[in-house]
């Protein structure tokens, strides 16, 4: 049986590197992205969770960002319909992948700014 995000039981494939990911994560209720690669699919809606989204598109961890309380989150973007979504970073994901997105602005200012004018 799967879910309506495409999870089956404890994990679901990764739209990205086709890994199987663990649904639990350590650091968030509801794990949105693959901890190996980062990608995501275009499945929430306007709550974290609710999978109410129709789109299913492959989302691409295009940017980081820390919020007002500290926490640090990905900004995806979706590759169908071009929306822009902040996720959480979740405890055990890779640390490479996140730094090479946390540096990508200093190697292309125009990436940055980019996301920026986009929200």
């Amino acid at each position: 049986m799967r879910g309506p995000g495409g999870e089956s039981g404890a994990s679901f494939r990764c739209i990205g590197c086709r890994l199987d990911v663990p649904i639990a994560a350590p650091g968030t209720a509801h794990r949105n992205h693959c901890p190996h690669c980062l990608a995501s699919r275009h499945v929430d809606g306007r709550t974290p969770g609710d999978r109410a989204n129709t789109c299913r598109g492959r989302m691409l961890a295009v940017s980081s960002t820390v919020r007002d309380n500290g926490e640090w989150a990905l900004v995806h973007q979706c590759l169908e319909c071009g929306t822009l979504k902040l996720n959480r970073i979740a405890g055990d994901d890779n640390a490479l992948a996140l730094l090479r997105i946390a540096l990508r602005p200093l190697a292309d200012s125009r990436i940055g700014w980019r996301a920026l004018f986009a929200l």
